[in-house]
């Protein structure tokens, strides 16, 4: 497989040097809002405002019953304001900022090949949007069994800037036994080592990402999370532009002894890398929601 820059290109730097230390780069990142969009909020209506005081009153009335009758029971399990890991992680994906979601900066301590350190910086984060805009056909219709309430994308590189990678999070509508069939279909069936269910890349202009297209995609990773509702994903490839005809799971791509380019060149490591620290800031985000106080 030849996976040499295209012709009249500089070849990119190779990205884990040994004796030789590649010029650093420096870009402006896109600019980005400082969170997602949220749902907008629709005017009052002076009779609106009348009827809902109604309600209200009414409302406390049943509430006031209700919890009387919690206390009669003495059953406390029917509390519907209770944060959980399913009500908070379903909604983060506005609720929370997208610094969070997605650091500027990424540390990978030993998540390079030979355990070597990592560091990933953020190029651009993606207008929040559907599915249909990030993932390929086939990926998606798997992933509606779970349903996609929404999808976050950041593109980030690497130190040398000779790799790119795109992380994303699919916020799904499915319950807990909604996640975990899912989760077993995609073990059982081996789903996330298949090219056809490969996620796409987010490449803004200006950026080193700009050539990151389709048939630049070398490895990628996709995981069904069970604990919350959530589907995180990342796809890598060679900040130079250059087409891979043979893309490989990271999996594969980090198994000792492989020798492939893609696996030579790290690219299954920074695909896992990034998404697992991703997807590590969400679970500590989701955690620190539900414990807090009502």
């Amino acid at each position: 497989m030849d996976l040499s820059a295209t012709p009249g290109s500089a070849p990119a730097p190779y990205p884990y040097p040994n004796s030789y230390a590649p010029p650093r780069y420096t870009f402006a990142e896109t600019p980005v809002e400082t969170t997602t969009r949220l749902r907008p909020v629709r005017p009052r209506h002076p009779a609106r405002t009348v009827g809902a005081a109604a309600c209200v009153v009414f409302g406390l009335g049943l509430i006031g019953g209700a919890v009387t009758g919690t206390w009669l029971t003495g059953d406390s399990s029917a509390d519907a304001g209770t944060r959980t890991a399913y009500s908070e992680g379903r909604t983060a994906w506005h609720s929370v900022p997208v610094g969070t979601l997605f650091p500027a900066t990424l540390k990978g301590d030993g998540a390079g090949p030979g355990a070597t350190d990592r560091v990933w910086t953020r190029v651009a984060v993606a207008p929040d949007g559907t599915c249909a805009k990030g993932l390929d056909p086939l990926l998606l219709k798997t992933l509606r069994a779970v349903g996609c309430a929404r999808m976050l994308r950041a593109t980030y590189t690497d130190a040398t800037n000779s790799s790119v990678v795109t992380v994303g999070m699919v916020f799904t509508e499915a319950d807990t036994e909604g996640m975990r069939a899912l989760s077993t279909r995609f073990t059982g069936q081996r789903l996330d080592g298949r090219a056809d269910l490969m996620p796409r890349t987010y490449a803004p202009a200006g950026t080193v990402a700009a050539g990151f297209g389709d048939r630049q995609r070398a490895s990628w990773t996709v995981h069904v999370l069970t604990e919350v509702p959530v589907v995180v994903f990342a796809v890598s490839g060679f900040a130079d532009g250059r087409e891979v005809a043979a893309p490989q799971p990271a999996a594969e791509a980090m198994a000792a002894g492989a020798t492939t380019a893609v696996a030579q060149a790290g690219l299954g490591h920074e695909a896992k890398g990034v998404a697992d620290r991703v997807e590590r800031g969400l679970r500590m985000t989701v955690t620190e929601l539900t414990e807090q106080p009502e």
